[in-house]
């Protein structure tokens, strides 16, 4: 009987134990997550149409003052922009729209407390500017202040319930609190409204999986590769759901396609390796159990390597158990079959922020 192993990674929940019924002990480690937080609003605006607008400002210097922001910024010029804003905020300090502009500057700069401040002057001054609301979530959410950005976001959608990204946002915002149900149903929302969005797919996939809800995610899964099929983790958080179904073949083949697009994914050389160590094909898991742990050792994660080194060390025992010279030598004392295998789920719930 060997020793059983669970090697876990640093994401920080763990999956019920699924039992299969194979000859060779192994594990699947977790997979991997990339929620990803869409950007903040960047208003583009023809450059004539606010100087038509008398109602911008009541002091000429400070519309034409707003104006040289809008254009500057439009230009990507954000240092001579917020010089503009800033000025025009001097003559007159209800041009809501300029704080918000304002907000997004210091929001690229990551400047967060001042940024959350122009949003929230923006929506006190006019509590109609659904833009400031979204953007006053997405800086307090970059806060970590989660609950506060939830109910910017939702205000923000009772203003303008059609846009995508805030459903979107909400949604991550949801599922790091733990409200797992009211995000897919965000998820779902944005989906509804940009059938074109890869990353609220994938980002629905680990929101269903962490749910339990696994041919749902494969499903959301499969819906993401078809708008990206350049998702390594896509194919990877896929293949382990398969393989949790008992789809060994078709996680396998999935397994291998992430591998072809990312070389360097520790995590799918680990779990492809241990299906074929469960169906006894000991060499070819060993090679890629070789391949996950230099990955691992190059990215630094001494912890996971030294696990993955203590199961090649196991994999290397039964192969030479298995040579002939053991098997006529040990015959005698072993005549059962080893014991069966446990492989272990653990998709993961840490997103990665990527702002555009």
């Amino acid at each position: 009987m060997y020793k059983q192993h669970k090697i876990r990674q640093c994401l920080g929940w763990f999956y019920p134990v699924i039992n299969w019924r194979q000859p060779h002990l192994g594990i699947l480690c977790a997979a991997s997550t990339f929620l990803v937080l869409a950007a903040p609003t960047m208003m583009e605006l023809p450059g004539n149409q606010l100087l038509a607008q008398k109602s911008v400002s009541q002091d000429l210097a400070a519309a034409s003052l707003y104006q040289q922001g809008v254009t500057r910024y439009q230009r990507h010029d954000f240092q001579g922009a917020e010089s503009a804003f800033r000025l025009a905020l001097q003559r007159d300090s209800n041009l809501a729209m300029a704080r918000n502009y304002l907000g997004n500057i210091l929001l690229m700069q990551n400047r967060l407390d001042v940024a959350v401040q122009e949003y929230g002057e923006a929506v006190r001054i006019n509590p109609n500017l659904g833009e400031a609301y979204y953007n006053l979530g997405l800086a307090l959410h970059r806060q970590g202040q989660k609950e506060a950005a939830i109910t910017a976001y939702r205000q923000a959608l009772v203003i303008d319930s059609t846009r995508s990204d805030t459903q979107y946002n909400l949604g991550l915002a949801l599922y790091e609190l733990g409200q797992n149900e009211s995000a897919i149903a965000a998820y779902e929302e944005a989906i509804n409204l940009d059938s074109s969005n890869a990353k609220a797919y994938f980002n629905l996939a680990i929101a269903q999986q962490k749910q339990g809800q696994i041919e749902p995610a494969i499903a959301s899964y499969q819906q993401a590769l078809e708008l990206d099929p350049q998702n390594a983790r896509a194919y990877n958080n896929m293949a382990s759901l398969m393989a949790i179904q008992g789809q060994t073949s078709e996680a396998i083949a999935v397994y291998r396609q992430g591998i072809r697009l990312n070389r360097q994914n520790p995590e799918a050389y680990y779990n492809l390796g241990v299906i074929l160590y469960n169906q006894g094909e000991l060499h070819l898991a060993n090679r890629l159990l070789k391949r996950a742990h230099t990955a691992y050792q190059e990215q630094g994660n001494l912890e996971e390597s030294q696990k993955i080194e203590q199961l090649m060390q196991q994999i290397a025992q039964v192969i030479e158990q298995q040579s002939p010279a053991t098997q006529t030598a040990t015959s005698a004392e072993n005549s059962t079959p080893t014991g069966n295998g446990v492989v272990e789920i653990i998709p993961g719930d840490v997103p990665v922020y990527v702002d555009k």
